[in-house]
């Protein structure tokens, strides 16, 4: 079967990307109208002012991607068949899961103890995933695979393409909406990261990865004792936090997860269990 973003893309992304594509268009209009009815009543000169300065912008834009590109390749590991294959392996698997018609090119570097990811575009059409040393360190296997996908989530649910990034541009500098469409598209990719790896519990555990980021606690991570913090979090405190933050918080993700997970299959949130002990010694990849 078809994989189908429209049925995963969390119901916040789609109202506030319409809102943020809406107002972004509405005023790239406004302006170029204002541009064509300077250039027509005062002087075709000031056009072409507008377009230089607009060039400028694009040469400068493009100069610095390349130079990112440039850097990626000569600092960074490319992961390949012949080099981290079995992450190749997660990348290309994902890829096809999704439907993507060519699995985006995927690096490892030396992020010094921060544990991140990252999805993106840079000079062309060729889509990237940046994957850290410290997430390699202290998620396993099945971890890796939901960040994984969860930043082809990125790529597949579009929201790095153009023209459609530079159309929304005016909306996302609007106070609090860019702020908004940022934590919804996480949403969403959280979901399309449980279903790339298919483990709701190693999708979980993923995302409270990125509070303990502590590779000995992995094993004994317990998600519904983390998901329960969620209810601690002061209401106003949290809300206001929240609307400031271009990512959902910790707690937040994990349960939005499990409600989405039960909501598709109709059963209801997990109790929580104990913690278990034991130790669990760093996966190295």
């Amino acid at each position: 079967m078809n994989f189908d973003i429209s049925k995963v893309r969390h119901s916040k992304e789609k109202t506030y990307g319409f809102l943020t594509l809406l107002i972004g268009t509405l005023v790239w209009l406004g302006i170029a109208a204002g541009i064509l009815y300077i250039a027509t009543t005062e002087s075709i000169g000031i056009l072409f002012v507008f377009l230089f300065y607009i060039l400028i912008i694009w040469f400068f834009s493009y100069v610095a991607r390349s130079l990112v590109r440039a850097y990626m390749m000569g600092h960074y590991v490319l992961v390949s068949e012949q080099q981290f294959p079995h992450l190749h392996k997660m990348v290309a698997e994902g890829a096809q899961k999704l439907g993507l018609r060519e699995a985006p090119r995927a690096f490892v570097y030396n992020s010094s103890g921060v544990i991140n990811a990252m999805a993106l575009t840079l000079v062309g059409r060729t889509r990237y995933i940046w994957l850290t040393s410290a997430l390699i360190d202290s998620d396993d296997e099945e971890q890796v695979r939901f960040v994984i996908g969860h930043e082809l989530g990125h790529h597949v649910a579009g929201h790095l393409d153009e023209p459609w990034s530079f159309l929304r541009l005016p909306g996302l500098i609007i106070p609090f909406l860019g702020q908004a469409y940022s934590r919804a598209r996480e949403l969403t990719c959280d979901r399309v990261g449980l279903v790339v790896s298919g483990n709701l519990k190693s999708s979980r555990t993923a995302l409270q990865m990125l509070a303990c980021g502590s590779a000995k606690l992995n094993a004994q991570m317990n998600p519904n004792a983390f998901e329960e913090q969620d209810k601690m979090v002061p209401s106003i405190a949290g809300f206001f936090l929240n609307i400031f933050s271009l990512y959902p918080r910790h707690t937040r993700r994990v349960a939005a997860l499990s409600e989405w997970r039960n909501a598709l299959s109709g059963i209801p949130s997990a109790p929580s269990r104990p913690v278990q002990t034991g130790r669990a010694e760093p996966q190295i990849a």
